[in-house]
């Protein structure tokens, strides 16, 4: 493993975080609070240091299993939620997003609550959960800066969602020095990370990324092919059926990536990110300690070479030489797709 900062917070991560929304909810298979939890610590045994829950990943039941599994090792890690779901006065219905909620009272009362629940006394990693950029008032950002100064959090982010536009928060999480965004960041689904890198570069700005869903719902870790069915509480179900079958196209076109024994695919598509020096974590979505030991250790696997990385811009270019539309042509956007002109990209609706 290997670790590297968020911004210029001084705060380490490993390069592969533990993404805690598979602990404490049904989303990604169910699973005992038992197992949860040595989950939890068999990353930790595999050099992962970074873990990243939210408090309406289970309703509060994620932090509270994720604080039980890393309470012995808690000086050891960097642990990271998130806040702004206002899950304890409205009812989750299905997958559903639920109604959001910043204001500096209520900011203030969800990182306390969070906080029991982890049964800490900080988090290094406060995010703002898919926050909208017009909900992210001076009176917000003088109330983290309140909290910072209490010692109740360290470094700050923002997390991005649910889908993959939002350009317009990511920029003011920049332009507001955040110490992080978390953004969908892969091989194939490279709007908005690689357009964050280009403002970060543009800027001299210090905010990292924190890369999820690197594996694309399944396809880039191949454990979605033509020969699997979803279960309907899979929360990768919920992509379009073109994606799948215009992914699994593009897959292909990715053979070269492979190393026999020693580097797989699913190895391949992190090291692709991490190649990214804005990119300070990847998080991953395991499911079984067997994710757990083979992209753990994708950092020591050999990086991609300037010749790879040259091939697998060429492939982007052309969309990977699949014409097929692949069901994901309504990128979201939280200012009505403002922030989309320009960039070829069309929003929710269009």
């Amino acid at each position: 493993m290997q670790y590297r900062t968020l911004g210029d917070s001084g705060i380490e991560v490993s390069e592969v975080g533990f993404g805690a929304w598979v602990v404490g909810t049904d989303w990604w298979g169910d699973r005992t609070e038992e197992q949860a939890i040595e989950m939890v610590q068999h990353a930790v045994d595999r050099g992962i240091t970074f873990f990243d829950t939210g408090d309406v990943y289970g309703h509060g039941n994620s932090e509270e299993l994720v604080g039980r599994a890393l309470d012995e090792v808690r000086d050891e890690i960097t642990l990271g939620t998130k806040v702004g779901y206002d899950f304890y006065n409205n009812p989750q219905a299905g997958h559903g997003e639920l109604p959001k909620e910043l204001s500096p009272e209520y900011l203030r009362t969800a990182v306390e609550r969070s906080l029991d629940r982890l049964g800490v006394e900080y988090v290094d990693l406060l995010q703002l959960h898919n926050a909208n950029v017009d909900e992210v008032t001076p009176d917000v950002l003088e109330t983290i800066d309140e909290l910072r100064e209490e010692g109740r959090i360290g470094a700050v982010g923002w997390a991005l969602g649910p889908s993959i536009g939002w350009l317009a928060d990511g920029d003011s999480a920049i332009e507001n020095e955040f110490d992080a965004i978390q953004t969908v960041f892969n091989v194939f689904e490279q709007v908005p990370g690689q357009h964050f890198i280009d403002t970060i570069r543009e800027h001299d700005a210090a905010t990292s990324i924190v890369a999820r869903v690197p594996h694309s719902s399944g396809l880039l870790n191949e454990q979605v092919t033509p020969d699997i069915e979803l279960d309907s509480d899979d929360h990768r179900a919920y992509r379009p059926d073109e994606w799948y079958e215009t992914g699994w196209e593009k897959v292909e076109s990715l053979r070269f990536l492979e190393r026999d024994g020693e580097r797989t695919m699913g190895q391949a598509a992190i090291q692709w990110l991490l190649s990214h020096d804005e990119v300070a974590a990847v998080t991953p979505t395991f499911r079984t300690t067997d994710d757990i030991d083979e992209w753990a250790t994708a950092p020591d696997t050999p990086p991609l070479s300037p010749e790879e990385e040259e091939r697998v811009q060429g492939l982007t270019e052309t969309n990977f030489g699949v014409t097929d539309d692949d069901g994901m042509h309504s990128l979201r956007s939280s200012v009505g797709g403002a922030d989309l002109e320009g960039t070829g990209k069309h929003y929710a609706g269009s």
